[in-house]
């Protein structure tokens, strides 16, 4: 490969970018969405210390979706059926640290040992089986679309009904059982609606790059404000600007967007540390 293929592969679609825009508009929607609702609950996610477990339920939902693939049935609803059978086990058995963790190493490799399982099985074409692992943000169609946002908005709605009492119980969960906040409930409801954003997140940026939209951008708000109010909105904007600007600059060449994304994503997040850390250093010296 020569410094030629290389500017095709970044810059070969920038003269239809226009034409190509159009096209992918489901895309970007998809990924606003994604971006917005991913970066909200990826504050409690972080709160909860609990990147390990998305990633977990991810491999439950690439299994899922990959048995669906095999067998003929709607990924997405696979993706959905797996994710939520994780959650539930997680958040059912998983109440202090040292268990959650234990299960999850357990679930992770078999999940990814079921889902290769059936991929290796199936004869389809090939591109839909890359897609599950990478995600296919670049074609998404109207009805995976209204899925997204259906599932999304019912995140959505779930998390700012719990939004009170499940931050009691991130920041604080011996003093909200004390408190008589039902935190046995209010953890599994959360993994619930974690299980459920992550199924679609599969489905479109894939089970190996999930923790992009769901934990870094929580990650980077949290290095820059301690605020309640201010670290959502953070997390929820840089979510927005990974997924949405990734898709942006994906238009513009043949690379897939998936790369673009977790680029963004990680960026944002080198550049919060940094100015977190010189803030950090201006507080000690004043």
């Amino acid at each position: 490969m020569n410094w030629s293929d290389i500017g095709d592969a970044l810059f070969g679609g920038v003269a239809q970018y226009g034409q190509i825009l159009e096209l992918v508009q489901n895309s970007v929607w998809a990924g606003a969405v994604l971006g917005i609702v991913g970066g909200l609950i990826g504050v409690f996610v972080m709160q909860r210390d609990m990147a390990f477990a998305v990633h977990g339920i991810s491999e439950l939902s690439f299994a899922g979706a990959a048995a669906a693939l095999l067998l003929g049935f709607d990924v997405v609803t696979g993706s959905i059926v797996g994710s939520l059978v994780a959650a539930g086990i997680i958040g059912w058995l998983g109440a202090r640290a040292r268990d959650r963790n234990s299960i999850i190493g357990v679930l992770m490799p078999f999940g990814l040992g079921v889902g290769i399982l059936c991929l290796s099985l199936y004869n389809g074409r090939s591109a839909n089986r890359f897609s599950l692992l990478t995600g296919q943000i670049v074609s998404v169609q109207s009805g995976q679309l209204s899925v997204l946002i259906v599932i999304s908005a019912i995140v959505l709605v779930g998390l700012l009904a719990i939004w009170r009492p499940l931050r009691f119980d991130s920041l604080d969960p011996q003093s909200a059982a004390a408190r008589g906040v039902p935190t046995g409930v209010v953890s599994l409801l959360f993994m619930l609606l974690l299980g459920m954003i992550v199924a679609v997140s599969v489905h479109i940026i894939g089970a190996l790059l999930v923790l992009a939209l769901l934990v870094t951008p929580a990650a980077a708000a949290m290095r820059i404000s301690n605020g309640p109010v201010a670290v959502p909105l953070l997390s929820a904007l840089f979510g927005f600007v990974s997924a949405v600007g990734g898709i942006l600059l994906a238009v513009a060449g043949t690379l897939p967007v998936s790369p673009y994304i977790t680029t963004i994503s990680f960026v944002i997040y080198i550049v919060c540390r940094a100015i977190g850390a010189r803030r950090d250093r201006v507080t000690r010296a004043a």
